[in-house]
C-alpha cells in the first residue's frame, strides 16, 4: 500500500469516528433518540426528565416520562411522572394527550397527594383552548360556533372547587372562572344579536334569558335584558317586554336601551353591545 493510499485510508477511519461521535452526542442534545432511557435506573432517569422540563425541552422530557412509565409502571416515580408528562403535552400544544393523561392518572390514583393539580391542570388545558378561541370569536359566525373548550374548562374549574375548596388552586381556579362565565356570557349575548340582526326574535330572546340564567353576575347581564325587551317588542309581547325594562330599569338604570332614541338596527346593535359592530 503507497502513503498516499494509506493516508487516505486513515482520513476516511478518522471521519467515520467523527460521524459516531456526533450521534452520539447528537441523541443527548438534539437527536431524536435517547439511549439514557434504555439503561438508567429509575431514580437518576426521572431526574434527567425532570431536568428537561424544567429546560423547557418539552418534546425530550415527554419521552423520557413515557419511558420511565413504560418501564417502571408502578411506583412514586411513575405516578409523578405522569403528572409532568401531562404538563409537558401541555407546553406541547396536545391538549388531547395532555386530558387522556390527567384523566387515567385521576382514576388510577384518585387520592394521590397531588391530585388536586391533576384537576387544575386538566381545567387549565381547555382554558388554553379558550383563550385561542377568544382571539377569533370577534371574527367569525358567532352562531355556529363552538364554545365547548371554555364550558368545560369551567366545569373543570368548578369540580376542582368542589372537591378541594382549600386547595392552593382554589383561588386562582375562582378568578379564572369569572374570566370563563364572562367570556361564555359574551358568546351568548353574540349569538342572541346575531339572531336579532336577522329577525329571529324568539331565538335571541332566548339567548337573553339564557345568558341571565347561566351566568348570573356577568358583565353582560344588562344587554341580555335589553335584548330580551327589544326581542319582545318586535314580537308583540308587550307585557314580557316590559317586565324586562322594568328590571332593567332597576339595575342598570344608565344603559342606553332605556334613553329610547335608538336608530337603525345596525345602530341598536352596536349601542347595545360594544362588541357587535365586530360581528360579521
Amino acid at each position: 500500500m503507497t502513503r498516499h493510499s494509506m493516508l487516505r485510508l486513515l482520513l476516511l477511519l478518522v471521519f467515520a469516528l467523527s460521524l459516531g461521535g456526533c450521534k452520539t452526542i447528537g441523541g443527548w442534545f438534539g437527536g431524536d433518540k435517547q439511549p439514557e432511557t434504555e439503561t438508567l435506573a429509575v431514580e437518576p432517569l426521572y431526574e434527567m426528565a425532570t431536568q428537561q422540563l424544567r429546560r423547557g425541552a418539552y418534546e425530550r422530557a415527554a419521552g423520557s416520562h413515557q419511558r420511565l412509565i413504560s418501564r417502571f409502571p408502578f411506583g412514586p416515580y411513575a405516578e409523578q411522572s405522569q403528572l409532568e408528562l401531562a404538563y409537558a403535552q401541555f407546553k406541547l400544544d396536545k391538549p388531547e394527550d395532555a386530558t387522556s393523561t390527567l384523566n387515567r392518572f385521576i382514576r388510577t390514583y384518585p387520592t394521590h397527594p397531588h391530585i388536586a393539580y391533576a384537576y387544575y391542570l386538566k381545567a387549565l388545558v381547555n382554558f388554553d383552548r379558550e383563550n385561542r378561541f377568544l382571539a377569533r370569536i370577534a371574527r367569525i359566525d358567532t352562531s355556529s360556533r363552538d364554545v365547548g373548550s371554555p364550558a368545560q374548562s369551567f366545569n373543570d374549574f368548578a369540580e376542582l372547587l368542589r372537591r378541594y375548596p382549600n386547595s392552593a388552586y382554589a383561588a386562582d381556579a375562582r378568578q379564572r372562572m369569572i374570566h370563563l362565565r364572562n367570556h361564555l356570557a359574551r358568546h351568548e349575548i353574540s349569538v342572541g344579536l346575531y339572531y336579532f340582526r336577522r329577525g329571529a326574535y324568539v331565538s335571541a330572546g332566548n339567548r337573553g334569558r339564557n345568558l341571565i340564567e347561566s351566568f348570573p353576575q356577568s358583565q353582560y347581564e344588562a344587554d341580555a335584558l335589553a335584548l330580551m325587551a327589544a326581542s319582545y317588542n318586535a314580537l308583540g309581547q308587550k307585557v314580557l317586554a316590559d317586565d324586562a325594562r322594568r328590571v332593567l330599569e332597576k339595575n342598570y338604570p344608565q344603559h342606553p336601551y332605556l334613553s329610547g332614541n335608538w336608530p337603525k338596527r345596525k345602530g341598536f346593535l352596536r349601542q347595545l353591545n360594544p362588541f357587535a359592530g365586530e360581528l360579521k
